[in-house]
This record gives C-alpha cells, structure tokens and sequence, in this order.
C-alpha cells in the first residue's frame, strides 16, 4: 500500500479552499505583523537610547534654569537651540563635593548649512582638556586631538571625512565621522573645540552677513560624572542648591521619562495584539472545526484505507502550522513595510531617538516571529485535529454522506 503523504494532502486541502485559506493567512499576517513591527519599533528606540547614553558618558547635564525645555529637547531629539551662561558656573560645579569631573560645552543654532540646507545640523563645542564625552572617541578612532579648525560630523550629516564646511564665515575641514546612535545630538551634529567656536564667532563680526557674539566666558551647559559614592538623582540635587541660576538634570531622569512612555506605549500595543491574537486563535479554531465537519467522509475514508489516528492529526495540525508560517512570512513583510512607513513621524511626533537593531537582534526578531505564528496555528488547531482524530470510519463516511 502507497504511504500517505500528509504534507502533500495538506497543501491540496488548502488549494481546494483557496479564499477561506487566504481569510486565515491574512489573520495570521495581521497578528505577526503588528506585533513584530511594533517589537522593531520599541527594540530601536532602546537601542538608542542605551547607545546614546553610553556616547554621552555624563550622569548629569547642567543647564541655565529658565532652559531646561531647551536642553532635554536637544538631548533627546538634537534640536538646534543656543542659550548662554557664565563660564564661573563651570568652576562653581567643580567644588561641588559629589563631582568626580566636570566638562563645559557651548551649543550653537547656525543661521544656515550651504551644504546640507535639508538637514537641522546643531554644533556643538567641547573643552578637549576635560571633555570624556568626544576626547575618547577621537583618542580611540581617529588617533588625534581636534586642532585649528577642525571639527567631527554626526553619521546622518551628508558629507565625509575631508569636506569643508563654512559657519558664520568660517570655513572648517571634516576630519573624521561618527559612528550612527539613533540620538539626533550626536547624528546631526556637528562637534568642534571651544577655541574653534570663539574664533568663529570673533572673526564673524566681519566675515559673516549674520555675525553670532559668543564671549569666552560664555558656555551652554556643563556635563558631570559623579563620584561612585553617591547616585546622579542626590548630586543633581545637591548642584541645583549650591549652584544658583542652574538645573541639573540627572541622565537617569531623562531616560527613565523616556522609557515609562515607551512602557506605556508597549502596553498598548500588547493588548492590541493580545486582542488580536486572541480573535485569530478563535478564527482559525473555528475554521478547522468547520472544516473537520466538511470533511468527514474524506476523513473516515482515510482511516478505511489504513490511516491511523496519528496521521489524520497530523493532516489537520500540518494544515493550521502552514496556514500560520506562510501567514506569518507576509506579516513579517506587512510588519516591516508599515514599520518604514510610519517609523520617521512616529519619531518626529514623538521626539524620541531611533537606531535600527543590529543584524543579529533582527535574526533573533524574525525567528521569534515565526514561532509566535506557528504556534498560533498549532494551538488553534488542537481541538479540531482531536476531534477529527477520534471520528470512527463507518461513523465519519456515513454522517459525510
């Protein structure tokens, strides 16, 4: 006797209902790609967040009081802004007793980038004798110090290493990029020392139609490490009180802010696809429920011809788990699509940092996926394919009749 090929059987049984087979793939799809384009989504805003605080290197970042909007919105979404304060705050941190080291830094709003008008480009000025934030990158991948007019681009700044770029009259030389981290600050800006960026603003006086006074006593904000003795939450308090004029805004605060949005915004999602899962579970049990009624007779002429109750189970379950991976291969392409179709407002509305996951995280997203689809069939299908397992011959080919 000619061993039965479930596989095969499968795929006709599927074929022969070619609409209420497409019915299921599309509820699978829906499912998988909602979640898995959500998983994307939430995954690559940790990511950057965890790779742009890394890059940062500061607990805390202080900034004149009445700019603290300013300064968390540069932070997280790297929009120009420029505001000043006296370099002396600089000196007044330093001898706050919970700072290990302290850094000050200018930010700059330019007037216009020639090269680049499409692109909001913020520079961003550092002190290379007590910088820890850009000084290391230098040190480990371009092997040099910043010198003269030299300055290091953000990875999204459309130009390379050996560019020249003119700001307020100025013409500065691009020695190295930036590796990308999702955090618009370091991908959209521009980074040169404190003594390239008063320089700038002296010689635009007669070099520039839109000339910037910025005196060298002035700076933006002050970055600080902490001693290991005590957390940024308690020296932020302490720099706020000692320091007059001043916020000091913990690393800390800003990404948990960020994360319990992010964690409100996956509980959302959650429950949506738990809403949906649940529905697809339903759709497809039902559906296979119909079809064992369908298919009786088929089946009781199965069991007539020597298949054993294994083999009808497995026809039923093979059915559901392939209605649920190929379902589960257009969601992943459903999920991907509408991913790249909203991802950039999503990220402009929300005004969060976005780094794709790495190759190997999509990997691991991609295969979770599938098995979040299969298992879906093959839960649903649980039911039906008992039944159908359990439907005596003579029974099945009569009530099939």
């Amino acid at each position: 006797m000619k061993r039965i090929n479930i596989f095969r059987l499968s795929i006709k049984n599927l074929q022969r209902k070619f609409i209420r087979t497409a019915l299921l793939l599309l509820a699978v799809a829906v499912v998988t790609g909602t979640l898995f384009g959500a998983t994307i989504f939430i995954t690559g805003m940790q990511n950057a967040l965890h790779l742009g605080t890394y890059r940062l290197g500061a607990d805390i970042l202080v900034v004149p009081e009445a700019y603290e909007a300013q300064a968390r919105s540069a932070l997280l979404a790297g929009e120009p802004t420029s505001f000043y304060m006296d370099r002396a705050v600089y000196e007044q941190i330093l001898k706050v007793d919970d700072v290990w080291r302290a850094s000050p830094q200018l930010f700059i709003k330019p007037s216009s980038f020639t090269c680049c008008y499409s692109v909001d480009v913020f520079l961003v000025a550092f002190d290379p004798a007590s910088d820890f934030t850009i000084t290391p990158w230098l040190e480990e991948t371009i092997k040099k110090k910043l010198s003269g007019n030299e300055v290091i681009a953000g990875r999204s700044m459309p130009i390379m290493a050996g560019s020249t770029l003119p700001f307020f009259g100025t013409p500065f030389t691009v020695v190295g990029t930036m590796e990308p981290t999702g955090m618009k600050f370091f991908d959209q800006s521009i980074f040169m020392t404190l003594d390239a960026a008063y320089r700038m603003a002296e010689n635009s006086k007669t070099n520039s139609l839109q000339p910037i006074e910025i005196d060298r006593d002035r700076i933006s904000a002050v970055l600080v490490q902490v001693k290991d003795s005590v957390t940024p939450d308690r020296a932020a308090i302490h720099i706020s009180h000692d320091v007059p004029g001043v916020r000091a805004i913990a690393s800390d605060e800003v990404i948990s802010t960020v994360r319990r949005q992010l964690t409100g915004l996956m509980k959302g999602i959650l429950i949506i696809s738990g809403i949906l899962w649940i529905l697809a579970l339903l759709m497809i049990g039902f559906a296979f429920y119909m079809i064992v009624n369908e298919r009786q007779r088929e089946i009781g002429l199965l069991r007539a011809m020597g298949a054993k109750k294994r083999n009808v189970f497995s026809l039923i379950v093979s059915e559901a788990v392939m209605v649920s991976f190929i379902g589960g291969i257009i969601g992943l392409g459903i999920g991907t699509g509408f991913l790249y179709g909203i991802k950039d407002i999503m990220v402009e509305t929300m005004k969060l940092p976005y780094l794709l996951p790495s190759t190997r995280v999509m990997q691991e997203l991609v295969g979770g996926a599938l098995l979040f689809s299969i298992l879906t069939g093959l839960i649903s299908s649980l039911i039906p394919a008992v039944i159908a397992s359990r439907l005596e011959p003579y029974d099945a080919i009569r009530k099939g009749e």
